[in-house]
């Protein structure tokens, strides 16, 4: 009996923790911001664009550091905690319970309004057109205009540096890099980090209409802010 109990609480737990991640519910959707009315359609596979982006990604490929390499690697996680390096040691998951859950439905939100506009554009990503791309991550094959990862990172900048504006400066340095370390990474050309940044923008912008937004947002900031004796 004991050995069936022990069973059934590590079942329910993994369920229970399987069930958080997958019930982040989006603030917005692509109904609310169509990033195919407001960017523009990717370069052509063929065009002297696309071949000149081509020709960056090779070369970083080829002078980019093993530090590079590792930063790039750590950053294809989608989550606030990659600002753990600027924001400081007490910027944890474990300590900030409001602030997970909110930045969780900001992780939704990227993928509920890119993901629609990828799948319209689908613009093949650097290792999809050249056998020489040698990416250092996951490869995917889902679309690569514009970039989600750093629409993502762009988001989360922005409202982090919002709700810390002390740390405005080094929180979107880190942002920055966060979308160009998918170049590195040899997954993204710079043009889909362009239009990452300013989709992020946009949907950032969008956010401070909404009403579930603007409460969980109060409630996250100001337990961060506690958390950092701000």
């Amino acid at each position: 009996m004991r050995k069936t109990s022990f069973l059934a609480g590590l079942l329910l737990l993994v369920l229970t923790t399987t069930g958080q991640a997958e019930d982040a519910k989006p603030f917005i959707a692509n109904t609310d911001v169509d990033l195919t009315a407001i960017l523009p359609p990717p370069p052509a596979n063929d065009s002297a664009t696309t071949k000149a982006e081509l020709a960056e990604v090779l070369t970083l490929q080829l002078t980019r550091t093993p530090e590079m390499e590792a930063r790039a690697k750590a950053d294809a996680e989608e989550n606030v905690w990659r600002f753990a390096d600027v924001m400081g040691p007490k910027f944890t998951k474990e300590a900030l319970p409001k602030l997970d859950a909110f930045f969780e439905r900001v992780v939704a939100t990227e993928g509920a309004v890119v993901d629609p506009a990828k799948d319209v554009w689908k613009r093949p990503r650097p290792h999809m057109l050249s056998d020489l791309v040698k990416p250092i991550v996951k490869p995917s094959t889902s679309g690569s205009w514009p970039s989600g990862h750093t629409t993502l990172g762009t988001m989360m900048g922005i409202v982090l540096s919002d709700m810390v504006p002390e740390k405005r400066t080094e929180i979107m340095a880190r942002a920055w890099e966060y979308g160009h370390n998918r170049v590195v990474a040899g997954i993204h050309y710079p043009s889909d980090i362009e239009m990452g940044r300013i989709s992020g923008a946009v949907i950032a912008s969008n956010l401070q209409h909404n009403a579930e937004f603007e409460t969980e947002y109060a409630a996250a900031k100001a337990e961060l802010r506690s958390d950092l004796g701000m």
